[in-house]
């Protein structure tokens, strides 16, 4: 069945892309809209990517919406991990502040790629996920309970009740774990806890529960929400956005921290040729400062007002 809105017609030919096309340049200078010029209307900005302690953040949601109004966005998207729990806190702290909150999520998924992360961004129901999300949380728990078990078979002693604590109440994930390992001493910081147990290949990774990237854009399309391909970088081909757009994908993250100019360029340039939206943030957990920090990443507020809109025409329907 064909999604709306998207045409499975011959493609036309591919865009010009830059020379380095698929160079992944970590925490590289971005390429960002520039200020105002003087005299002219100030440009205004929004963060589409950020994250509180209702997933792996270390601030709580009103702290999001503080940290927006420090930075003068003009409005900020919560996009917690495989949750929507703390979308309801944000909203009320943005509606007394005066700063619109954008209902979003990451949701892990699978294509023939490997692991994708997509976004959910502008969703009118959020508490359509609330029940399929609710299987997530537990497939995450799970998830580290295996973890846990690897790890106490390599002779480290980490519990899960050390894990728990670690979490806060949020979704559970890797970065907990390290959590976990930093405070008992066998792990100095997350990137050793990743390196040496938890990353893909190490001895204590447990992949993650299959949900197909088609399935993760019906829930978002059905929460009438927009998909967008988070955090694209190297594996932001032409060939593989392609392939997600005729399944329903409707944007792609061009502005992330970890995109250098290269993807930035190439990124843009696929979105315009297959008619995509343009997304971006800061990939924010609690930075204070640095590319991470919120608003780090100089998102036009107009691509946000077009996901909207897109929003509105496509999905809003079945909200």
């Amino acid at each position: 069945m064909t999604p709306i809105g998207v045409t499975l017609a011959p493609p036309p030919p591919p865009p010009t892309l830059p020379a380095s096309a698929g160079a992944h340049v970590v925490d590289a200078p971005m390429t960002a809209p520039a200020p105002a010029r003087d005299g002219g209307p100030p440009v205004a900005f929004v963060d589409l990517h950020a994250h509180s302690t209702a997933s792996d953040g270390s601030e709580p949601p009103e702290m999001l919406v503080a940290r927006a109004v420090a930075v003068g966005l003009v409005a900020v998207a919560l996009t917690d991990h495989d949750t929507v729990a703390g979308v309801a806190a944000a909203r009320a702290a943005g509606d007394a502040a005066g700063v619109p909150v954008i209902a979003g999520v990451e949701l892990s998924a699978f294509d023939s790629g490997g692991e994708v992360h997509i976004l959910g961004l502008h969703l009118a129901s959020p508490d359509r996920l609330a029940v399929p999300l609710s299987v997530f949380q537990e497939t995450r728990v799970s998830r580290a309970e295996e973890i846990v078990r690897a790890l106490n078979a390599l002779g480290i002693p980490v519990t899960m009740d050390a894990v728990l604590a670690a979490s806060g109440g949020g979704a559970i994930g890797r970065p907990h774990v390290a959590k976990a390992l930093i405070a008992g001493g066998w792990v100095r910081d997350h990137r050793e806890a990743f390196d040496r147990y938890l990353g893909a290949d190490r001895p204590a990774y447990v992949g993650k529960h299959r949900l197909t990237a088609a399935d993760a854009m019906e829930l978002i399309h059905d929460a009438g929400g927009v998909a967008i391909f988070a955090h694209p970088g190297r594996d932001g081909t032409l060939a593989r956005i392609q392939a997600l757009a005729a399944v329903g994908l409707d944007g792609v993250e061009v502005l992330h921290p970890s995109h250098g100019a290269e993807d930035v360029a190439r990124l843009s340039a696929i979105a315009e040729h297959l008619e995509l939206l343009r997304s971006g943030g800061s990939d924010w957990h609690g930075a204070p400062d640095g590319m991470r920090a919120l608003g780090g990443m100089h998102v036009p507020a107009e691509w946000s007002a077009r996901q909207d809109d897109r929003a509105a025409a496509l999905y809003r329907f079945a909200a």
